[in-house]
């Protein structure tokens, strides 16, 4: 690491810690050429994939679109900031572990929905109308129709079953 008071290439670390809830590393330096002091941050660099459109162009990741999706789908909606902040982390944690070089738009749309259904019903109808560009009523009512049928399967699951030997 070069100093940046001199320019020397060499400094010696006299502290390290634990920075950014554990996403960071904070470390004191000093400069073997001046003697000055300073600090640095070191943080995992995690690269996201590339975007394959539906017209099969590439885009490099863009968080900004990501959230300003979700955040349009959930306007004037009871969810809170810290609530939607957690999601699109979810949703980019997801997309980094992925391991991918490249990732289909539509597999992220399907990422937010799942979280924008966990999140808010109403929000997840209005992001699906745009993803999956409902042209009629009757679009929005087969996916209103999905919609329950999956929150019955979920009240299902999570609930034991009334009798001993009825499956789970």
């Amino acid at each position: 690491m070069h100093c940046p008071f001199c320019s020397h290439q060499e400094t010696k670390v006299i502290d390290s810690r634990l920075a950014g809830e554990g996403t960071q590393i904070r470390r004191r330096r000093e400069c073997l050429g001046c003697g000055e002091r300073f600090t640095t941050f070191e943080s995992a660099e995690l690269v996201m994939p590339r975007v394959v459109k539906r017209d099969d162009s590439r885009e490099p990741f863009d968080d900004h679109k990501l959230r300003s999706g979700m955040i349009r789908a959930l306007e004037k909606r009871p969810v809170s900031s810290e609530a939607v902040e957690e999601a699109l982390a979810r949703v980019t944690h997801k997309l980094q572990t992925m391991g991918e070089r490249e990732v289909p738009s539509r597999r992220i749309g399907d990422l937010v929905m799942e979280e924008l259904r966990a999140l808010d019903e109403v929000a997840y109808v209005r992001y699906a109308s745009v993803y999956r560009s409902f042209q009629d009523v009757e679009s929005f009512q087969e996916e209103i129709r999905k919609l329950r049928e999956l929150d019955d399967q979920d009240r299902r699951r999570d609930q034991l079953p009334l009798l001993p030997d009825e499956p789970a």
